[in-house]
């Protein structure tokens, strides 16, 4: 029998999302990268939300866009109606969860179940193998590095040489730079991201919890991370769903910017042409556009940018490690070859998971020297150009 989602929650998600307002205009379709490149049926934001008011509600878990939605916020960025559409679509995850219904998960579940294993409050993790005698933390400090899941991704996605707990030693080591010896806890879990997006949120919440119990007891006044998905979920998502920390979160791009010129650092200069993938989370989620292109001048780059770019950005093609298959092959190749077009000769990000999936797309026997280009995390390209003669005078 058909569950009938059309009581009081699906009722609930539709009000407050704003999903009534849709003037079924069709400008979500036309920028929608599933809806692009989807071949198995023709779908759109537009059409799934019919689908929802109409209260067919098999055929709307059923469709092709419910579970591969990159929730990469495009759609709402255009829609003259302010229809909230991916948070719609969370919330209507959770509750298709409810009726056993999940997403394709790929990797063998590893991601998902590396999360699972860290609600168990009695966990010990060996999670801080990565910090090298050259890096200076504190167990008092006001400042936090959340790592999230970068010592995690490195042994992961080795075979793809992925900057992991290379971004999180370049995090510190510009931390200390500015005068800052961060805390970093050894029994941080997973944010829980990809959890709340894929609709587990009791998994999610059990994450939460932990986290939250660590950072108020730690005293500090701001949490800095270089994800951008954990930032997004400290920032807006613990106090929505959990409950406040009541400490200010910020990407380690806002933070630097918001501390100087990096001049002042005694930098050296690269001459060398970057383009810059905005993040969906950093970019359309939290409106940080200005914070890294300014980093990339200052560091001497010259920034190219693609055709599109801040909030018409196209996703690096794959969302909580979900449905991942051809659409987002096409996707993360029509991406790169816009980045190879620019003729820059470095792509740089802020986000591991765009590194993670643009490094995939390049593994392809046929199409890979097509679409090669370095790739490197903004992160990572500081710190190679900090000065140690300064970084000794400070310390």
């Amino acid at each position: 029998m058909e569950p009938d989602f059309m009581g009081n929650d699906l009722q609930d998600f539709i009000n407050k999302n704003r999903v009534w307002y849709c003037l079924d205009c069709g400008k979500c379709s036309a920028v929608c990268p599933i809806t692009r490149w989807e071949t198995r049926s023709y779908s759109s934001p537009r059409l799934l939300i019919e689908i929802a008011t109409q209260g067919q509600s098999l055929e709307l878990m059923d469709d092709p866009l419910f579970w591969s939605c990159l929730i990469c916020k495009r759609c709402t960025e255009i829609c003259p109606s302010d229809v909230r559409f991916v948070e719609f679509i969370r919330d209507m995850r959770s509750l298709a969860r409810s009726y056993d219904r999940c997403g394709d998960c790929t990797h063998s579940e590893t991601i998902q179940t590396w999360g699972k294993l860290m609600t168990n409050p009695d966990l010990h993790q060996n999670r801080l193998g990565w910090l090298n005698d050259g890096l200076r933390v504190s167990e008092d400090s006001d400042v936090i590095y959340f790592s999230g899941c970068l010592p995690f991704f490195s042994p992961m996605f080795a075979y793809l040489q992925v900057e992991g707990v290379e971004i999180a030693r370049a995090a510190v080591k510009i931390l200390n730079h500015l005068g800052i010896e961060p805390q970093v806890f050894p029994d941080e879990r997973c944010c829980g991201h990809d959890q709340l997006w894929e609709g587990d949120i009791e998994t999610f919440r059990q994450l939460a919890t932990l986290n939250l119990d660590r950072l108020k007891a730690s005293g500090a006044k701001r949490i800095v991370t270089t994800c951008p998905e954990c930032a997004l979920t400290l920032k807006v998502d613990y106090p929505k769903f959990v409950g406040s920390h009541g400490i200010e979160v910020l990407h380690l791009t806002e933070l630097i910017a918001e501390m100087g010129n990096l001049d002042e650092l005694e930098i050296t200069h690269d001459d060398r042409s970057v383009t810059y993938q905005d993040p969906c989370h950093l970019g359309r989620h939290m409106g940080v556009y200005d914070a890294p292109r300014k980093i990339i001048s200052d560091l001497g780059f010259t920034l190219l940018e693609m055709e599109r770019n801040r909030q018409t950005s196209l996703c690096c093609g794959t969302s909580c490690w979900t449905s991942c298959g051809q659409v987002s092959k096409n996707i993360q190749v029509e991406r790169l070859e816009e980045a190879r077009n620019t003729g820059a000769e470095l792509l740089a990000t802020t986000c591991i998971k765009c590194q993670i999936h643009f490094k995939c797309a390049q593994k392809d026997p046929i199409i890979g020297n097509k679409i090669n280009i370095e790739i490197r995390d903004l992160t990572t390209l500081i710190a190679d150009n900090l000065s140690d003669e300064h970084f000794s005078k400070r310390i």
